[in-house]
């Protein structure tokens, strides 16, 4: 007898899978929701062209941030 079979729970379902599988019989159009919402923001080509201008427009940030310079009159 395997190790596997000795701790094998075959009708064991934790409190959140059956949460997210009673809320996916509840509400079957909110995986396509929620694919929406995803290509909304992520799924997105990205420009690199436009990604190398910013780059190369950055201005080098200061080693301490809220140090003020001098000013000389």
């Amino acid at each position: 007898m395997s190790l596997a079979r000795v701790f094998q729970r075959p009708h064991y379902r934790s409190e959140a899978t059956q949460f997210l599988d009673d809320l996916k019989q509840s509400r079957p159009e909110l995986d396509q929701q929620q694919r929406q919402g995803r290509a909304l923001l992520w799924d997105q080509q990205i420009d690199r062209t436009l990604q190398a201008e910013f780059k190369a427009g950055r201005i080098k940030q200061k080693a301490y941030v809220y140090q003020t310079a001098p000013t000389h009159d």
